[in-house]
């Protein structure tokens, strides 16, 4: 049996990985002036403490706006949705923007059904936007 923890803390500037049964992975890089998390796989109860500890090091890293790539996130349930809405909350409170880009098939779909895509700031890929 092994004891590794993916989400440890310190592993941040390169994709967290682990046992096999790890269905999600997490890279993490500053990209125009934006911290930009790439989760990998499935974002579900079992796995949402990988992003968690992500998203709390981009948070404290983010000068202005972190972004999240759900370009290839094949799933994301309840938890992963109520840690997206939590994070959106910190931000805003630490005066970030959060961005998610990239969003489809069944992500997109659990935004649409739930009426959270109208809550979050959803663009087609990572180019910045002018700000007026």
């Amino acid at each position: 049996m092994h004891d590794n923890d993916p989400a440890r803390p310190g592993a941040t500037s390169s994709p967290v990985t682990g046992p096999e049964d790890v269905r999600l992975t997490v890279g993490l890089r500053a990209e125009d002036g934006a911290v930009v998390l790439s989760p990998v796989g499935e974002l579900d109860y079992d796995s949402a403490h990988v992003l968690r500890a992500q998203l709390d090091e981009a948070l404290a890293r983010a000068a202005g706006r972190i972004v999240l790539d759900c370009g290839r996130l094949s799933f994301c349930d309840s938890t992963g949705l109520n840690l997206l809405l939590a994070t959106r909350l910190e931000a805003l409170k630490a005066e970030l923007s959060l961005v998610l880009v990239r969003v489809s098939g069944p992500v997109a779909r659990l935004l649409e059904l739930t009426g959270t895509d109208a809550v979050f700031d959803i663009r087609p890929d990572l180019a910045p936007t002018a700000t007026g």
